[in-house]
């Protein structure tokens, strides 16, 4: 769903409508957070259908340069702190929530790394080979640690957490993330996010599996 500004928008429309679905269906405040995740998936594949348009035509700067924010934002800022603080407030035992509060700190760091990133740097989105490379500024001595930190805030939490089948999500997007990382390194950003929609039916089943009975 990252190949084309047609296939971004349908894909954002599906994990949307799965989004919610699964903020429907969930009765319990603690997990708001983590059920909204699909929903915010959404959002950000279909920010970057916008790229692809503005990238593809003249005269859409401003559209450009709004939908590559959004969609890095919630790419490298939003994800390393979301992800691990949902999973915590979802979290019932104790000492399972002591444990994740490292991975929570771990990502508030790399989301204000990336943050601050994003706001001195200028990033140029190209397409190449079909998808969407987003060029900037970084620092390239330190890429790899960053992702590292990335990585750990955000798969670690999952196998971490109580919560029944969580750990196949964690799988998953360890997968996922192994399989973008492979085959299409110079575009994990956009790629990755091919992914989505999995990942976004994997939450759904989790919030509704979990749902109490009623009587």
């Amino acid at each position: 769903m990252c190949f084309s500004a047609g296939a971004s928008f349908a894909g954002g429309a599906v994990i949307t409508a799965i989004g919610v679905m699964t903020v429907r269906r969930n009765s319990d405040p603690s997990r708001r957070m983590f059920a909204a995740i699909p929903l915010i998936f959404g959002v950000q594949q279909i920010s970057e259908g916008f790229v692809w348009i503005a990238l593809q035509s003249t005269g859409n700067d401003l559209m450009l340069s709004i939908g590559s924010y959004l969609f890095l934002f919630a790419a490298v800022v939003l994800w390393p702190f979301y992800l691990p603080l949902s999973v915590m407030l979802m979290e019932k035992e104790k000492s399972l929530r002591r444990l994740l509060i490292p991975f929570l700190v771990l990502g508030i760091i790399v989301s204000l790394y990336y943050g601050v990133r994003l706001l001195v740097s200028e990033i140029e989105p190209r397409i190449i080979s079909h998808h969407i490379k987003y060029r900037g500024n970084f620092p390239q001595q330190w890429a790899q640690i960053v992702f590292a930190g990335y990585a750990a805030a955000t798969l670690i939490p999952l196998f971490i957490s109580s919560a029944r089948k969580m750990w196949l999500l964690g799988l998953l997007m360890a997968t996922s993330c192994l399989i973008t990382g492979i085959f299409f390194k110079e575009y994990l950003t956009s790629v990755w996010c091919f992914f989505a929609a999995l990942i976004s039916i994997v939450i759904y089943w989790i919030i509704t599996e979990r749902q109490p009975q009623k009587q």
